[in-house]
């Protein structure tokens, strides 16, 4: 990233380069591990111990879907079939334009474009809408439909489980693509979504994931993991956007991990673009030229990724204090631990890195066009067929106990979680979790405001807060403008202002 402990690196550095004067550092001959041969990774998760989820013959994460059906007609709202839909129904989007946003509110509802011709059903915000789909009901399929201009998000889950996303076309939906918040159990896979100016897939504070398949680009982010547990990223087609695919551990958030990620099998390309981010914000600090960035985050595990042409590095590993625009946060462990890079193909990285990259090579006396960077505290990673790569700070990597992931062929559930059960006590914190920490962290910038800002400007005073909420006007040059969340309802709003308000971290 775009500043580094100097002081900490040089001192580790000039050590490692007094060594090798001194003769006390000679070059290990090669470990060619053969990896047919090897032990698989198995992973972090146990569905047997997962409380409240049930074993049984795998289906989709959405369930089976009834017999139930709405058919809306160009010219017609798909919100108001929403509205009329009972849990378990089936609505039917023929090919036309909509402007509008649609709020799925309730479970079981299956949204489906239907493609004629090559034509789909097209959400269309003008410029003028923040979202498409915001979806919070458990059980939910968004499939088919083509989304554009709008400035918020494409697809938006809040806290909604199960969910299927998958054959859409979204491009120019402002600040995320797909962005499924706080869910579990779901999948993100045959979409197609650029132009984003932040993450165009965006798996926030959510579990048992998988994104497949899957073609992403002309974003900042192309694929991020964040603050997520058991996800896999495989078989997409990730090229020319700032930094290809992130596992990242964000400070200021209510859940602090990152962990047991596999980004396996994916064609990640020329993601050089120009970081046209929001300033200051998290993803700004990413360095243009980026094929994977892994920041904080544990048990990561690198597999079969075609990574070549970034101009800065393939592979990034930070800790949070090496890393750009971010803050501290006591109670998230800021370092990557576990991290394993197994066999990948990388060529014609970090070509034109940067200058901070280069520096860190200069004092570990050091020339090369890095494969891997690892700009970072953090312990028990591992690497295999290291000498396939041109790497910097890999030297308290160990050799892999593991060679392959085919032990785990997806995190997903054999059947669906059941339908959360919100007491009315804890309708503020679900809507905060769901909602509100897409865009604000506590002490940092994501999106909007941290929630120390939030705090001191309304500062006992919720009926205040709740009332800006419903009808925002910007206030920031800086920021983008924040959209109304008055369909979430007076009581919801009161409640997760003064949820909001007594957050101590």
């Amino acid at each position: 990233m775009k500043r580094l402990l100097v002081l900490l690196i040089g001192m580790g550095a000039i050590a490692a380069g007094i060594g090798y004067y001194l003769g006390a550092k000679s070059t290990p001959a090669s470990v060619l591990t053969n990896v047919s041969q090897g032990a698989a990774y198995q992973g972090g998760y146990d569905q047997a111990k997962d409380a409240g989820v049930e074993a049984g013959q795998r289906q989709g994460p959405a369930g089976q879907a009834s017999q139930a059906l709405i058919v809306v007609n160009d010219g017609e709202s798909i919100q108001a079939a929403v509205k009329q839909a009972l849990p378990g129904t089936t609505i039917q989007i023929m090919p036309g334009v909509y402007h509008e946003t649609v709020y799925i509110d309730k479970d079981s509802i299956q949204l489906i474009g239907v493609i004629e011709a090559g034509k789909r059903a097209v959400l269309d915000g003008q410029g003028k809408l923040n979202d498409a789909i915001l979806y919070s009901g458990n059980n939910v399929v968004v499939e088919n439909l083509e989304i554009t201009g709008y400035k918020g998000n494409g697809i938006m889950g809040q806290a909604g489980n199960n969910f299927e996303i998958r054959n859409n076309l979204i491009v120019d939906t402002g600040i995320y693509g797909i962005f499924p918040q706080l869910g579990k159990n779901g999948v993100v896979e045959y979409n197609v979504v650029s132009g984003i100016a932040d993450a165009a897939i965006y798996i926030g504070m959510s579990d048992n994931v998988h994104v497949a398949h899957n073609q992403v680009f002309d974003s900042v982010a192309g694929i991020e993991i964040e603050n997520s547990r058991h996800a896999i990223v495989e078989n997409n087609h990730v090229y020319n956007n700032t930094g290809g695919i992130l596992a990242f551990i964000t400070p200021g958030l209510p859940i602090k991990t990152t962990y047991d990620v596999i980004i396996r099998n994916n064609f990640i390309l020329s993601n050089n673009h120009e970081n046209f981010g929001a300033p200051g914000s998290t993803v700004a600090g990413i360095p243009a030229g980026t094929g994977i960035l892994v920041m904080a985050a544990d048990e990561v595990v690198i597999e079969n990724n075609l990574i070549v042409d970034h101009k800065t590095v393939g592979v990034l590993i930070v800790d949070h204090a090496n890393a750009s625009n971010v803050t501290a946060d006591p109670d998230a462990d800021p370092n990557p631990d576990k991290v394993a890079i197994l066999n990948n193909t990388m060529m014609n990285n970090g070509y034109d890195t940067i200058p901070e990259i280069k520096a860190f090579m200069a004092l570990s006396l050091k020339q090369v066009e890095p494969d891997i960077a690892h700009v970072s505290a953090g312990q028990d990673n591992c690497i295999i067929n290291r000498h396939r790569y041109n790497t910097v700070g890999l030297s308290d990597f160990t050799e892999c106990e593991f060679t392959h992931t085919d032990a785990i062929k997806t995190y997903l559930l054999d059947t669906p979680v059941p339908p959360r059960d919100i007491a009315a006590s804890e309708r503020g914190k679900i809507a905060y979790l769901g909602v509100c920490t897409g865009c604000h962290s506590y002490n940092g910038r994501l999106i909007g405001p941290s929630i120390q800002t939030i705090q001191a400007l309304y500062f006992e005073d919720p009926e205040g807060l709740a009332t800006y909420l419903a009808n925002p006007i910007k206030k920031r040059p800086d920021y983008p403008e924040m959209p109304s969340q008055a369909y979430l309802g007076e009581e919801t709003l009161l409640a997760v202002a003064k949820y909001v308000l007594s957050r101590e971290n």
